[in-house]
């Protein structure tokens, strides 16, 4: 893109700072001629502020972070905001945010070189970032998706987050979309960040059609480093329980809340998770397919290869979020009572009681 074209659009959004704000600075206010927020990533606070209207001090759409000295333009903005790495697709969202046309693709020896990435699109430092940017799901529509899906135990979730806009592209020949989504992290053992998953949310709502899921053709994307790895709830001592699905693992923490649980997210990578040093006694939320089959089997070998005792829990039908929403928690909570050790009905089941 030409330096002229990467001009006019941070101007254009200058002209109008203060909505490009309220867009993609959600999380701030308005005070004086400032725009106030924690950060360029849309984290609640005060120590970044964007010049709203040109003044002695600077012109407007200048921003600095007083805590990191950080600073920039819109168009930093919405690259951050948006989890952006190629500035191409920052400059696409500036133009359909003024409502411009997009210019015609030029001479591949006519391109300048796009400004530097500070992270591959699907790496680790990616994710850390889509994470990073992310908010809390409290009273957000990733918490009404998740008690759409009968999961009320929501406690020690710290492991997803909402960002309202998160990007989804079908392939590389399609245009990018925006869509609310829950991001998860994915972490290994130490707890650090090797990678995230996305379910794009309908806006509009539950059906039984969706689920709330967003209607695209792959609702559901991991990036990152994940093989060994997953979506933690809890700190795994002695006992701890493993399966597929977020959702899964959630409906099953329903009725077992005090138990440590981990979502794999695939059969695969459900048969390659690695064990903690303390563990001793391994559930496996088995889902009833091939796939599931599979992972189980080849789980259960590894868990008794590493002196782990391994239980499988199955559901009554598909998966445990099909049984918390069809059959309900109470016959969730008998099923499961029946499939696990004794000492584990009183020390995790109790508070379900």
């Amino acid at each position: 893109m030409a330096r002229r074209d990467v001009s006019e659009l941070a101007d254009r959004l200058a002209r109008d700072a203060e909505t490009v704000c309220r867009h993609y600075l959600s999380a701030g206010r308005r005070e004086g001629r400032y725009w106030l927020v924690g950060d360029v990533r849309n984290t609640p606070g005060r120590s970044m502020f964007v010049r709203l209207k040109d003044s002695a001090k600077g012109p407007a759409g200048k921003w600095t972070d007083a805590a990191t000295g950080e600073h920039g333009d819109l168009l930093d903005v919405i690259r951050e905001s948006c989890g952006l790495i190629d500035f191409k697709d920052v400059a696409d969202e500036a133009r359909s945010f003024l409502s411009m046309p997009h210019p015609e693709p030029e001479p591949e020896e006519s391109r300048s070189r796009p400004p530097r990435s500070s992270a591959p699109a699907g790496s680790p430092e990616a994710s850390r970032r889509l994470f990073a940017m992310a908010q809390p799901i409290e009273r957000t529509l990733v918490e009404t998706y998740l008690r759409n899906r009968g999961i009320t135990a929501l406690h020690g979730t710290g492991s997803l987050r909402f960002h309202p806009r998160c990007y989804y592209r079908p392939d590389e020949h399609s245009p990018t979309e925006t869509w609310p989504a829950m991001i998860a992290s994915v972490t290994d053992l130490s707890g650090h960040l090797t990678g995230a998953h996305r379910t794009w949310l309908d806006p509009r709502g539950f059906t039984e059609a969706t689920l709330g899921k967003a209607p695209i053709d792959t609702p559901r994307r991991a990036m990152g480093d994940l093989l060994g790895h997953a979506v933690r709830f809890g700190v795994a001592g002695e006992v701890m329980a493993a399966g597929e699905g977020i959702e899964t693992m959630l409906s099953l923490r329903c009725v077992l809340p005090s138990m440590p649980m981990v979502a794999a997210l695939s059969a695969a990578h459900l048969s390659a998770i690695l064990f903690p040093d303390t563990l001793r006694r391994l559930y496996i939320a088995r889902d009833d397919d091939p796939a599931g089959d599979g992972a189980m089997a080849t789980l259960i070998d590894r868990a008794q290869e590493a002196g782990i005792e391994a239980i499988v829990i199955s559901p009554r039908l598909g998966d445990f979020n099909e049984d918390i929403r069809l059959l309900g928690i109470d016959a969730l909570r008998a099923a499961s009572r029946v499939q696990i050790a004794a000492q584990d009905v009183a020390r995790f089941m109790e508070l379900a009681a």
